[in-house]
Order: structure tokens, then sequence, then C-alpha cells
């Protein structure tokens, strides 16, 4: 398999020299695990106490990995990026919100999203967090078996009409529609309504996609046994296969409370349940869809490999790549400049609002080894690469 990733020049072909410093300068705090937790603290509290840091932050990192604070703000965005092949998910990434409000506000703006991308090719889905259609505690307490009251009996049933209201959308539009997983302890409740989802709406091909994240032991059996169902009832499986990203909480919250860890042992471990879940689609693609989220070559170009080896176009619209906006350029621009589906998740939404995501970013930055020092070199490469061409 030719080595496509380290073209640079293709890789930042959208981004200006002042763009390219700022990256730099972005990464090289990231990279720093004691800025990042001191950022972080400083962040939070003049977010807090109102002080006037919005335009900083916008400036600086908002920028970097958010398309803009709504809809329209992200077109620029996106249509730029489609002149490069690469595609965009809007994601309203706002989060931890608890009243029926602000649920019924992430309905409307996935609904809307949802009408951006059937009219347009350059956003090929949707998207929506489970906790984003209800509470928390809500998923977690169905998911651990327990009996709701009647109030809460009447708030799930309120978060089972926004997600029918949703997929049922997608479907009469035919735009795919991804919806995120989150911490393992909320997580089988929303497994089991995006199952229902998919047992209704993906009939003819996959329309919900759900999502797995890998760095779970547990996960490529949840897969197998849905894969089992769906072959008895008549249904095509969508996924986003993902690594994960709540690791040192998932870890934390385990160790505090005493149970076994639901996060593989080793990174080493991850990667390879991680390549076996694509492994298992790619062996089904007949009924299955798979949006790989991942910003590790090895991976993408394991897929790439298993593609060529099964005889699936680079274009077939069952599999597509996807990495995060202001991450990864290598991958995305690389892999579009060779024909493949990609497509970066676009954050969007009020900057205080989206700082909860912005700051998880950079602390998963922080924690995953080589991930900062990579996007640094590569970025150095271009630096270098444009000051030769000047000479």
């Amino acid at each position: 398999m030719e080595k496509i990733f380290n073209n640079t020049a293709v890789a930042f072909s959208l981004k200006s020299d002042t763009e390219l410093d700022r990256a730099y300068f972005l990464f090289k705090m990231i990279a720093s695990e004691p800025l990042v937790k001191i950022g972080t603290a400083v962040t939070n509290f003049a977010l807090k106490v109102h002080l006037p840091v919005e335009g900083l932050i916008r400036a600086t990192v908002f920028d970097h990995f958010c398309g803009g604070t709504n809809e329209e703000d992200c077109l620029p965005v996106v249509d730029k990026m489609f002149t490069k092949g690469v595609t965009s998910v809007l994601d309203y990434s706002v989060e931890a919100k608890e009243d029926e409000s602000e649920f019924d506000n992430a309905l409307n703006k996935t609904l809307k999203t949802i009408v951006f991308a059937k009219e347009r090719a350059a956003i090929p889905f949707a998207v929506f967090k489970p906790t984003g259609f209800g509470r928390f505690e809500l998923y977690q307490k169905l998911g651990e078996g327990k009996s709701l009251n009647e109030t809460e009996t009447a708030e799930w049933n309120r978060v089972i009409e926004r997600f029918e209201k949703v997929c049922k959308t997608a479907h009469e539009m035919d735009v795919a529609l991804l919806i995120d997983a989150e911490e393992s302890w909320m997580q089988d409740a929303a497994d089991d309504l995006v199952a229902e989802m998919m047992r209704k709406y993906n009939r003819e091909k996959a329309i919900v996609y759900n999502t797995l994240q890998m760095y779970r032991w547990d996960r490529l059996e949840y897969l197998q046994k849905l894969h089992a169902q769906a072959k008895e009832e008549g249904f095509h499986i969508g996924m986003k296969v993902v690594r994960g990203a709540y690791m040192e909480k998932e870890n934390r919250r385990a160790e505090e409370k005493g149970y076994q860890s639901p996060i593989c042992p080793s990174k080493k471990a991850t990667d390879e349940n991680y390549d076996a879940a694509i492994q298992y689609m790619i062996d089904h693609i007949d009924t299955m869809a798979i949006f790989a989220g991942t910003h590790n070559e090895d991976s993408s170009y394991k897929l790439m490999q298993l593609m060529e080896e099964k005889g699936i176009s680079k274009n077939d619209r069952k599999v597509f790549f996807g990495q995060l906006y202001g991450m990864s350029d290598n991958i995305s621009f690389n892999l579009a400049a060779n024909d493949y589906n990609v497509t970066k998740y676009l954050p969007f939404g009020p900057v205080r609002d989206v700082m909860p995501y912005l700051i998880r970013r950079a602390e998963e930055n922080t924690s995953v080894a080589g991930q900062t020092t990579r996007e640094l070199n590569l970025i150095g490469d271009e630096r270098k690469r444009r000051k030769l061409e000047e000479i």
C-alpha cells in the first residue's frame, strides 16, 4: 500500500501561512500537559465569572477546531474544504444541558442540519449526541435496569419522540444520520434506542448509524450480537467506529466504584480491537456501512488495504473515513486527493457552550501519545517546504 499521508502540500493546501503558524502555536501549547491543565482551569474560571475572553478564545482555539457559532457560519468552511473533495458533518457540540427547552433546541438544530445535508453534496451526514436529546441520568437509570417513576417515564417518552422525529426525517430525506456514543454507564439505554431506530429505518440500507467505541473490550461482541439480530429481522447496520474519548473518566469511575474497567488494558489491545471491528464490518459489507472515525494512520492504511482486497471501490458510499476538524489534515486531504470518501466533523455552537468540547479535545490530544508530536512535525515540515519554495 502506497504511503500517502506524508504529503504536507496536499494536507495543508487550504491553510495560509498565518493559519499554519496559529496551528503550530496551538499544538505546541497542547503538547504540554501542565499548560493544558492551567489553561483549562483559567478558561473555565474566566467564563464562569463572565470575563471578556470569548474574543480571544474565538481567535485561537475555537476557530482552529470549530466551524462557527451557527450553521450558516460553517458554510464558508464547508465549501472551502469541498473544493478539495473533503466533506463535512455539522456537529452541534453543545454539551451537558439539563432542561427540556435545551433538548428541543438540539432537536431543532439537528433537523436543520438534516435539511442542510439534503441540499448539499458537501454534507453527507447529520449527527447528534444522545444526551443532546435527554438527561444523562435518565439513560443511566434505564441502563442500570431501574424503574422510572411517572415523571421520568413521561420524560423518557419525549426522548424517544425526539429520536423518532430525527430518524424519520433522515429516512424521508435520505440523509445518513450518525449518533455519537458517550460514557459506558449511560450507553446501554442509548444502544437499545438506536437499535430500535435501525430496525425501523435501515430496512433498505443504513440510514441510522450508532457508534462503537473500540477502547471498550466488549464492543466487538456487541456488534456481533447486533448483526445476528439484523440478519434475523432484516435490517442494515450503520456504525461509526472510533477508539473513544472518555478513557480517563471511565478508568477513574471504575476504580472509584470497584468494578472492572470497560476499557481495554493497553493501547495495543485497543488498536487490535478497532481493526477487528473494521475487519468484521468489511467482511459483512453487503448489509453494513462503515464510518471509520480515526486519526490513526495505520488503521486508515489497513482499511484502504481491505477495500482493495475485497474489490470495494474507493468511493463506495458504504465506507467513509472521518476525522475531526483541525486535526489530522494529512489523513483527510490526502485520502480525498486519492478519491476516498472522507469527511470532517465540524463542531459549531456559541463559544461559551462549546468550551467543554474544546477542553476535551485538548485533553485528548495531550493524553494520546504521539498525536500532538505528529501534528507538530507535519506542520513544521510544511513550513520548511514553503520557505524553500520562496528561495
